[in-house]
């Protein structure tokens, strides 16, 4: 099938009837065009915005099961614009020389004309002006998008790239197709050479957007003084980095990273220091992540015992049909748990409400409870008994109000702005904790405009307000207010200030004031900005990861050196709704970073040409100046491939603690094991290998004492130790690394595919070893991931000849796919254990942890088996609700199906029946990782021996090919008033119907035979996958109920 890339594509091709894509072949094609993002994140010209469309006819046939989550809710103004849709493949009945499938039309009755389409590519382009829009037109039709043109010259300049290829084929009706399976796959064969036509069409047009933005770069350096100034100083490459970061222009830094003094410009961390700060997915276990997948919500940081924790309140979102909630959450920043504070009393379902903090108590001020239910009452939390109680306060009064903001001074609460059912608010109100009253401030002439949607955060007594939307747009204003003299200033900071946005976040971390997220959604969400308060200066760091995320209407909390993002998102308009997964930032090298772009006592010299002379301070204040070092970059020499620092696993640790500490470690990579399993690679920044390789840089043999003290320091203690830049390169320098070229990260650059080079890497090895090529059709064009391990099918590398390049062909293989385990698929036995027979091609150790659907699984991959085909039906069991049921897993395995009933469904209790050994230990291991093992009873051994009887709510008999052997069991676990059996099988798509009622026959059977009257009916039939040629693993929920 050929699938578009996300975001307008080269084209897509689909069969399709009446709105709906029928169901036809399913295959992966084999000339599937390379997933590559025709456009990066970023504008590459700053005269355009990208805003990819989709056609009225692609978008009504996505919009139908995406509408479903999006309707009739509350949508951030600008927010939700960049919409991906995974478009549908041709599909088939399961393998070559099948008949063709039937399928009914719509309502059962439809004879609907069945179409295969390949539909052109449209992307819908605003300008700057008409003569931009008229270049940028010049531009398309050159590279091939005849179709092109400007399509609107009024309030907004906009032009469409099109592409004028396409194809629409008949196939015949929904009830009968009329053309052989061999047709269709020509067909898809067509479109492949389509869709490759159009990716070359779409490349050419990306490099000559590349040539038309060095080009203006260059006009803009001799229109803007300080590009000038820029390349006065040396930087020859300042036009080349406008064309990588226009985002942050003005851009001052070389791609090597040297940086201005303050004096000479406005310094700017994008891009290049990236790797500074390191951000980490938060891996949730307790309560379902749904939970968090909230906007509007409020947040909070919270002390239990001596743990730090996030307490989150309400929100719009969360489990099944999204609403606005009123559940209190606790986040464990490290260990990921999510609970839910089990309250009395609860303030009612709201969004755009505050949570502040005032010593011990939580206070919860105002938000929406619906379309015309605005608040204004307040609620405190009563830590001792987890009471929420309403406050009753005297004194001014309180507008009702939502998407306010809030902060706190010893024991009063200040509230600005807000949205009210007269409009904005723009008075400041405070509310006194102590005497429980309200007092309001009249404006002033340097009042802040009113305005909702801004952020508020407290720094000493002082109050800071930034951005916001006053109706008619977004501001970037920045305010203080003394809470001592209650008058509001509007600040003079030094720097580029932040772009104007609303519905963003805000926090407060040591000496600095950070602001990241909010709308519109523009390139700028991909970093922070950061003010030095003591300083005024505003700085940037660039964090790509963040574009993953979708930081509007988010909550950030500081909890020692990592801001922790919660919630956030945004409806998609007819498309559904977009919720982020909570991350965690590690902001610990924030003051190392200002230094090294603030140097204060020194201005850096920068010669003109391609070797800067730079100096570099020690990140720590009490450095001595003998302590600094000369680095001498040769840009010439460093080339543009990644690095990587190669050491023994013996010093890897301390190696680690000291890249991390200092910034040189690449984060934006990861650390890996090499191929012969005695060193470590650590991916490093350009600047490390400049100092690293410092000719004055010098270390004396006798030196290697030392460095074997420092051997067994801790983390912590490096951390906070006074070592100096210059020591830390000389202890690295006594590790004897080497500094190599990161193969794996070139190899992922190239636009080509694993195949091609596995392909390339292989043919050149039977070249070598005078092997026929033909043995290339055995190469596998699918494989699997299983944590860390690339598991190749079983039907690749047949022929016997391979046996005799094993040891040089697995490397290469492992090399292509970027795996640092190999392994090839095995058949599972047929014994009652049903062992993996996995063999391990590259690696020496079976174990491995994987992750799915938020759940941890661990297993020996050698031993027990694990099939990634059943991750819908473990979702599904996920999303059950089992609170006070007591599930019975009859096999049990690693946990395939006991772990979603615990973590994700919330069982009370799951009893979990195995007799596998290598499974059993996978099993106890599994319950202890995700913090289940209290709500898990083992049972080892025949569960026809040791199930327990009469206790059951549910009983999943997850046994393939079939699970007959253990019905009777199952009947007598369930409870004498019935319950649930989810029976799994395999059966031939033929016999589906014969299948399905001789379940509920010998189920009502096997119920007569204990004694028990029951009323068995089938309540839902899964179709979980092929299991082989025209046969299906099905699921039946089966229902059985006492008459």
């Amino acid at each position: 099938g050929v699938r578009s890339p996300e975001g307008g594509g080269a084209g897509r091709a689909r069969v399709a009837g009446a709105g709906q894509v029928a169901e036809g072949w399913r295959r992966r094609a084999h000339r599937a065009a390379p997933r590559r993002p025709q456009l990066p994140p970023g504008p590459l010209h700053h005269l355009l915005l990208l805003r990819p469309r989709l056609r009225p006819r692609a978008a009504a046939a996505a919009a139908a099961a995406a509408g479903r989550a999006g309707r009739g809710q509350d949508q951030e103004e600008g927010a939700g614009r960049r919409v991906g849709v995974h478009l549908p493949r041709p599909r088939g009945p399961g393998g070559p020389g099948g008949g063709a499938v039937r399928r009914e039309g719509r309502g059962g009755g439809g004879d609907d004309e069945l179409v295969f389409r390949f539909e052109p590519m449209i992307v819908a382009v605003e300008c700057r002006d008409a003569a931009a829009a008229a270049a940028l037109v010049a531009a398309a039709v050159g590279a091939g998008f005849r179709e092109s043109g400007i399509t609107s010259l009024q309030k907004r300049v906009m032009v469409a790239l099109r592409c004028s290829i396409r194809m629409e084929v008949p196939l015949g009706q929904t009830k009968e197709l009329v053309v052989s399976p061999d047709y269709i796959r020509y067909l898809v064969r067509i479109a492949n050479g389509k869709m490759e036509a159009n990716k070359k069409r779409m490349d050419g047009f990306l490099d000559l957007l590349h040539a038309k933005s060095s080009l203006e770069a260059s006009y803009l350096e001799s229109q803007d003084p300080v590009l000038q100034n820029g390349a006065k100083h040396g930087f020859g490459n300042a036009k080349r980095h406008v064309l990588i970061s226009l985002s942050f222009y003005p851009a001052l830094f070389p791609p090597h990273g040297v940086i201005l003094t303050q004096e000479e410009a406005l310094p700017t961390l994008s891009g290049n220091t990236s790797h500074c700060l390191s951000t980490a997915a938060l891996e949730i276990t307790g309560e379902p992540i749904e939970k968090l997948f909230l906007w509007g919500q409020s947040a909070c940081a919270l002390t239990v015992g001596r743990e730090h924790h996030i307490l989150t309140f309400g929100g719009f979102g969360g489990p099944g049909r999204h609403a606005r909630r009123n559940y209190s959450l606790l986040v464990n920043p490290g260990s990921g748990l999510l609970t839910e504070l089990k309250v009395t009393e609860s303030p009612s379902p709201r969004m755009g409400h505050t949570i502040t903090v005032v010593s011990n108590d939580i206070y919860v001020v105002g938000g929406r409870g619906g379309p015309s239910e605005i608040l204004n009452d307040i609620w405190v939390l009563e830590r001792a008994n987890n009471r929420w109680s309403k406050v009753d306060c005297s004194g001014d009064f309180f507008r009702p109000r939502h998407r306010h903001a809030a902060a706190a001074v010893d024991r009063k609460v200040y509230v600005f702005g807000g949205l009210s059912d007269d409009g904005l608010c723009s008075c400041m109100n405070i509310m006194d904790t102590s005497s429980i009253q309200w007092n309001v401030i009249s404006p002033d002439d340097k009042w802040p405009c009113a305005r909702h949607s801004h952020s508020l955060v407290s720094y000493g007594s002082k109050l800071f307000l930034f951005g916001g939307h006053d109706g008619q747009r977004a501001l970037n204003d920045f305010y203080s207010f003394d809470t001592t003299t209650l008058k509001w200033n509007k600040e003079n900071t030094n720097g580029k200030a932040p772009s104007p946005r609303f519905s963003h976040c805000m926090f407060i971390y040591k000496d600095y004031l950070g602001i990241l997220g909010g709308c519109p959604i523009r390139e700028s969400s991909e970093e922070i900005a950061l003010l030095n308060l003591k300083h005024k200066i505003w700085f940037y760091v660039s964090i790509p990861s963040l574009s993953q995320c979708l930081c509007v209407r988010s909550s950030s909390v500081i909890i020692d050196d990592d801001l922790v993002i919660v919630g956030g998102g945004a409806s998609c308009y007819a498309f559904g709704t977009r919720f982020s997964q909570p991350i965690k930032i590690d902001l610990h090298l924030l003051e190392s970073i200002f230094k090294l772009a603030y140097n204060k006592e020194k201005e850096m010299s920068v010669q003109h040409g391609s070797v800067s002379n730079v100096d570099l301070e020690g990140h720590e204040e009490n450095c001595n100046p003998s302590d600094n070092v000369k680095v001498v970059i040769d840009s010439a020499t460093l080339g543009s491939a990644p690095l990587v620092l190669q050491l023994e696993k013996k010093y890897a640790k301390l190696a680690k603690d000291i890249l991390k500490k200092f910034g040189w470690l690449d984060l934006t990579r990861k650390v890996r094991v090499s191929q012969d399993n005695i060193h470590v690679l650590f991916p490093v920044s350009k600047t490390f290998h400049a100092l690293i390789t410092d000719k004055h840089l010098k270390v004396q043999p006798d030196d290697s004492c030392v460095f074997e003290e420092l051997l067994p320091f801790s983390e912590n203690k490096l951390v906070g130790a006074s070592i100096s830049l210059q020591k830390a390169l000389e202890i690295l320098l006594l590790c004897r690394g080497s500094i190599l070229k990161d193969e794996l990260a070139i190899s992922r650059k190239a636009s080509k595919t694993p195949q091609t080079i596995m392909r390339e890497l292989v043919s050149a090895l039977l070249d070598k070893k005078g092997l026929p090529g033909q043995l290339l059709e055995q190469l596998p064009t699918r494989w699997e991931t299983l944590g860390d391990i690339i598991v190749l099918p079983k039907t690749c590398f047949k022929d016997p000849l391979w046996e005799s390049v094993r040891d040089d062909l697995w490397p290469l293989v492992a090399k292509s796919l970027g795996a640092q385990r190999l392994a090839r698929q095995g058949k599972i036995t047929p014994n009652g254990t049903r062992d993996s027979t996995l063999e391990l091609l590259v690696g020496t150790d079976g174990w491995l942890t994987h992750h799915e659907n938020g759940i941890c699984y661990s297993l020996d991959a050698t031993k027990c088996m694990f099939s990634s085909g059943n991750r819908s039906e473990k979702l599904r069991m996920g999303k059950l609700d089992c609170r006070d049921e007591v599930v019975v897993d009859l096999f049990a395995g690693i946990g395939y199906f006991v772990l979603p009933f615990l973590v994700k469904a919330n069982a009370k209790l799951v009893y979990a029946c195995e007799w596998n050994p290598h499974a059993l230990e996978a099993l106890q291991r599994n319950v202890m990782d995700n913090h289940v093992a209290d709500r898990c009873i083992i049972l080892e051994g025949d569960n026809r021996l040791t199930a327990p009887k009469g206790i059951a709510d549910r009983v999943c008999l997850g046994l393939l090919p079939s699970s007959e052997c253990s019905w009777d069991t199952a009947v007598r676990a369930l409870r004498a008033e019935g319950g649930m059996l989810h029976i799994h099988g395999n059966v031939n798509d033929s016999d589906e119907t014969l299948w399905l009622d001789n379940v509920v026959k010998s189920i009502t059977n096997i119920a007569k035979t204990h004694g028990l009257s029951w009323n068995v009916t089938v309540e839902h039939v899964e179709r979980v996958k092929w299991y082989g040629p025209h046969i299906r693993h099905l699921v039946v929920d089966v229902k059985c109920r006492a008459t």
